[in-house]
C-alpha cells in the first residue's frame, strides 16, 4: 500500500538535533505528527516534537497509513521498525559524538540521575557501531530517499540548512521561517 505523499522521518541520535530539524520543518509549513506528551524542558525549551507510539513501531506500525506528508520523529534506534510498501524522506541528523555524550550527560545531572552505568567511551563505541549498522541498513531500503544533515552546519548556516531540505522535499516551504527556527543559543554541549 504505497502512500502518495512521502513520510518525512527525522532521526539522528539522541541529543543529535532532531528536535531543532522537526522545529524548521514545522515553521516551513510541513505537518507535524506530535502528541505533545513529552512537553519542553531545560534540555529541549523549545519542545521535543515527539510521538509517542514510534517507541512501539516494531510491534504497531498502523499509524504509518495516516502520516502520509507528516514529518514524524523517529531516533535512529527506531528506524529499522519502518515497514516496506510506504514512501519515505528521511532527514538523519549527524552531531559529533563528544557533543551527543556531553549533552546526555547534562540532561541526566539534570533530571538528578547518575551519569548512567556505561563510561563514555563504551557509550561511544556502541553508538559508533550502532551508526555504522544504521547507515548500512538505509543504503539497503528501497522506496526511502535520506538527506545527511550536520547538526553544526545547520547553526551556522540554517538558510543553506533549509533550502537543502526544500529541495530534498520538494516542497515550497518558507524557508525564512525555517532559518529563524535554528536558535544557535541551545547549543550548549560544543566539541572544539
Amino acid at each position: 500500500m504505497l502512500i502518495e505523499s512521502p513520510i518525512v522521518v527525522v532521526s539522528g541520535l539522541p541529543r543529535s538535533g532532531t528536535s531543532m530539524t522537526m522545529k524548521m520543518l514545522a515553521a516551513g509549513g510541513c505537518p507535524i505528527l506530535t502528541d505533545e506528551l513529552r512537553t519542553a524542558d531545560a534540555d529541549n525549551p523549545e519542545g521535543y516534537f515527539e510521538f509517542e507510539r514510534v517507541k512501539q513501531l516494531h510491534e504497531d506500525s498502523s499509524w504509518l497509513s495516516e502520516a502520509g506528508g507528516k514529518a514524524v520523529k523517529i531516533v535512529s534506534f527506531h528506524l529499522a521498525g519502518l515497514p516496506s510498501g510506504y514512501s519515505y524522506k528521511v532527514l538523519f541528523i549527524r552531531r559529533a559524538l563528544d557533543e551527543v555524550l556531553a549533552s546526555q550527560r547534562q540532561m541526566l545531572v539534570r533530571n538528578g540521575q547518575e551519569g548512567g552505568s556505561v563510561a563514555d567511551e563504551q557509550l561511544r563505541a556502541l553508538y559508533e557501531k550502532h551508526l555504522r549498522e544504521v547507515y548500512a541498513w538505509l543504503g539497503r531500503q528501497h522506496g526511502m530517499g535520506v538527506l545527511f544533515l550536520e547538526h553544526r552546519a545547520a547553526l551556522e548556516y540554517p538558510m543553506e540548512t533549509a533550502k537543502s531540505i526544500a529541495t530534498f522535499l520538494g516542497r515550497t516551504m518558507n524557508v525564512e521561517a525555517m532559518a529563524a527556527a535554528v536558535n544557535p543559543a541551545l547549543h550548549r554541549q560544543k566539541s572544539v
